[in-house]
């Protein structure tokens, strides 16, 4: 079989990074976007330019990388060139660019912040779909392109202190299963994983959201007593990734140690 080619945005660590050592040992050729730099507005930090180099450094010629604003068409039709031209094609995009604010009450919270949340976890998921999914749709029939976006467990429940980040999580879920039905008999998919609460400086920040003393306190949320690594969410999505998924589209993947079970 010809190589699979994947898009990767904030792929430059946590969940990101981890998806793309689990596609690159499947074989695949990737493409990764990050910014690489801090945006305001967070009281954390991104991923630096150490933290992709690293990436770069563990795969070699396997992966490439554009640096730049997933909500940027610009930077976005890049990467699909980048793609294109290097690798030969576009067969996977996996949508995992996305920031959280919290620490308030829905009320109290700040409209630039809503704005901030709904920029980056929604409208960075229809930039990246506009540059690619044209893509994915040049690969001749029969197709096995797959769209994945990585949601949150909080895209479908409701938590206290994190209004923003809820609505901009759950805006992500209806616009994959609207980008499913758009898609519908193309041979392309769209799916998004909902992960729970996984060991990334990510979840860092929540944990201060919270004033937590470790976020290890948030496994006690899930069914299995303990955190996620990011390997393990990676490992599904690579499953959506693969052409044996195609039975799946529209669907919330929960990869959350039982969070949302109940």
């Amino acid at each position: 079989m010809t190589q699979r080619v994947a898009l990767v945005t904030g792929g430059a660590r946590g969940i990101g990074a981890a998806t793309v050592d689990a596609l690159v040992t499947a074989g695949y050729g990737v493409v990764v976007v990050d910014r690489c730099s801090d945006l305001d507005g967070l009281s954390y930090s991104l991923a630096t330019d150490a933290d992709l180099d690293g990436l770069l450094a563990r795969h070699g010629d396997a992966v490439r990388a554009v640096k730049g604003d997933v909500r940027d068409r610009a930077t976005m039709s890049e990467a699909v060139v980048v793609a294109e031209s290097v690798f030969g094609g576009l067969d996977v995009v996996v949508a995992g660019a996305g920031v959280a604010t919290g620490g308030r009450r829905a009320w109290e919270t700040a409209t630039d912040e809503v704005d901030l949340n709904l920029s980056v976890n929604l409208n960075g998921i229809h930039v990246t779909a506009r540059a690619a999914v044209p893509a994915l749709l040049r690969r001749g029939a029969p197709r096995s392109g797959r769209f994945i976006a990585i949601a949150s467990a909080a895209g479908v429940m409701a938590n206290d202190l994190l209004a923003a980040y809820g609505a901009s999580k759950h805006a992500a879920v209806g616009y994959i299963r609207g980008l499913a039905a758009d898609l519908g008999t193309s041979g392309i998919t769209a799916n998004a994983v909902l992960p729970g609460s996984t060991r990334t400086a990510l979840l860092e920040a929540c944990g201060a959201f919270y004033g937590l003393d470790s976020v290890e306190e948030f496994a006690a949320h899930h069914l299995s007593g303990r955190l996620l690594e990011p390997a393990e969410v990676a490992a599904a999505i690579c499953f959506l990734a693969s052409p044996e998924s195609s039975g799946i589209t529209g669907a919330l993947i929960p990869v959350d140690g039982g969070m949302t079970a109940g």
